[in-house]
Formats: C-alpha cells, structure tokens, sequence
C-alpha cells in the first residue's frame, strides 16, 4: 500500500508524541534530579526546558517541512 503525505506526516507527529511522552515521564526524569547545576541553575529545569525546547523546534520542522 502507497503511503501518502498525510500518512507520513501522522506518522511522524505521534512519534513526535510518543517521544515527548517519555521523556516527560519519571523514569526518564529522575536521571536529571541531581545535585548538579548548569550555568547556575538547577539541572532539572534546564533539562525540561531543553527537552520542551527541542520537541517544539521537532514539531514546527516536522510541520514546515511537509508543506504546511
């Protein structure tokens, strides 16, 4: 069966989804609870910055990428 763009874009944005889920979720989390700071600031809320910032950027490129 030929896949289509729409197909492909679905594809892309649930793992997009599935991705966020986990990496969201406690076990994945509880690596960036330490001691540790970066810049001066506590690991864990730069690391969900980061990660919240980076699935925003994956999605817009997943989004502009396929033509809208």
């Amino acid at each position: 069966m030929k896949s289509t763009r729409a197909d492909r874009r679905l594809q892309r944005l649930m793992a997009l989804f599935a991705a966020g889920w986990l990496l969201f979720d406690f076990p994945l989390m509880s690596l960036w609870i330490r001691d540790v700071t970066v810049a001066g600031l506590p690991l864990l809320p730069v690391a969900l910055f980061a990660i919240w910032a980076a699935l925003i950027g994956l999605l817009a490129w997943t989004l502009e990428r396929e033509g809208g």
